[in-house]
């Protein structure tokens, strides 16, 4: 019989599994007793019961909203869902339930703001983009690594980024390197490489300098695609 944790660790548990016995963290880091594993277990557990309390005075708030409520206090429970399906795929265990809700309620209230717009163009064109960059930000957000390094209270130090990064799989690597700027990706580039230089100038870490080539690659491309834009 599996557990919800055996299912999806949360975000606190899985940064842990990342470092245990990964070369690219310091040794201190790489020994990480079953201990520690129980406490993030644990903490990872406690968000969750605080997530189901608020979650449901925020359902709540949703499903009594009336037609004639504020606009400000409609917009201000969309974020407030927005938030809450990026808080979900923090959590451990198979929230697929919570998020499904939570994207119906979302498509709810945006129905209710299409219809209060009219014929109105520029409206219009603000709201798909809004809808789709949204889309955009809950599919980023299913990535664990995205989840982890996007919460208030990650648990990867800023010490740990690249060699989080340079631990991740080839297919949600690439997708986790949108949510840097361009800025961001050239710092990442230079310490990355900087980072390998000093950790493993045999360059036997082949999966890690690897991964640095597409790093790379993806900062060469986005800076020729805004080239093209000027």
């Amino acid at each position: 019989m599996s557990t919800a944790h055996e299912q999806k660790p949360g975000i606190r548990e899985q940064h842990l599994l990342r470092r245990r016995n990964n070369p690219l963290f310091d040794a201190e880091r790489r020994e990480v007793p079953s201990e520690d594993i129980a406490t993030a277990r644990l903490d990872d557990g406690l968000e969750a019961d605080r997530f189901m309390s608020s979650f449901q005075a925020l359902v709540q708030r949703a499903v009594e909203l009336k037609p004639n409520t504020p606009s400000e206090t409609v917009l201000e429970i969309k974020a407030a869902l927005d938030k809450a399906y990026q808080q979900a795929c923090a959590l451990p265990g198979d929230q697929t339930r919570i998020k499904q809700a939570i994207v119906q309620l979302v498509d709810a209230i945006m129905s209710a703001i299409w219809k209060g717009i009219g014929d109105d163009p520029l409206a219009r064109q603000e709201l798909e983009d809004e809808e789709t960059a949204r889309r955009a930000h809950f599919s980023l957000q299913e990535l664990p690594l995205v989840s982890a390094l996007t919460h208030p209270e990650s648990p990867i130090g800023a010490d740990e980024l690249i060699p989080s990064l340079l631990s991740e799989p080839d297919d949600t690597l690439l997708p986790s390197l949108t949510i840097f700027d361009a800025d961001q990706l050239a710092v990442i580039c230079e310490d990355a490489r900087a980072f390998l230089n000093q950790k493993d100038p045999e360059q036997s870490l082949k999966d890690a300098w690897r991964r640095l080539t597409l790093i790379e690659g993806i900062y060469q491309q986005n800076r020729q695609a805004h080239r093209g834009d000027h």
